[in-house]
């Protein structure tokens, strides 16, 4: 998992409520076990047209934010099924932050588990930056996870919280299989010392 430290991007205005995962990712592209390759379909029917065609109108289509790695959504973001391919799918994109005034729970933990970072905020931050995601080109945030700061394009800071564990795991690229390999050795200890004591198991 990549490391989330700093990130200054686009970002991109969603201020739809309740945007659920299957509108993330639909349910057709849910037979993949692979992570990557989901980003084409991300949003797919709020995208394209039943030809296939884009949707010019849609957010991520236009010119400006086709780009975009920070989305400033509305309230409830990620509800409906516990899919992990939602995440996925935001992140093939590009999309490493989320802001909202709230997520769905099994969501907003398997943000943490691919490196996506998902912001909390109340609904006047979130409004402040979904005016400046409404900028286009000019939408650029910076998220200091470290300093737990996002700044706007006018130099503007907002502060948000995080939970102590999950920002070190996001800012050192742990997701849980790396959380276990931090206990390698003592895991081949363990298994040594077992194979010795008991070699019938």
């Amino acid at each position: 998992m990549d490391k989330f430290k700093k990130l200054e991007g686009v970002a991109a205005p969603m201020p739809l409520i309740n945007i659920d995962t299957d509108m993330i990712i639909p349910k057709q592209f849910l037979k993949t076990i692979k992570r990557t390759g989901l980003g084409k379909n991300l949003f797919d029917e709020m995208r394209y047209k039943d030809d296939g065609s884009e949707v010019e109108d849609f957010v991520l289509n236009k010119p400006a934010y086709r780009n975009a790695e920070i989305l400033v959504a509305g309230d409830n973001f990620g509800c409906g099924s516990s899919r992990e391919h939602a995440p996925w799918a935001l992140l093939d994109f590009g999309i490493r932050c989320i802001i909202s005034t709230s997520f769905a729970d099994i969501f907003y933990n398997n943000c943490f588990k691919n490196g996506i970072l998902p912001i909390r905020l109340p609904q006047e931050d979130v409004d402040k930056l979904m005016d400046d995601a409404e900028r286009g080109a000019n939408a650029r945030l910076t998220v200091d996870l470290e300093a737990q700061e996002i700044r706007g394009p006018d130099g503007g800071v907002i502060k948000f919280d995080i939970d102590p564990f999950r920002k070190h795991c996001l800012m050192e690229g742990l997701d849980d299989v790396g959380l276990t390999l931090q206990k390698k050795s003592a895991i081949e200890t363990f298994e040594a010392k077992r194979a010795e004591e008991q070699p019938w198991l």
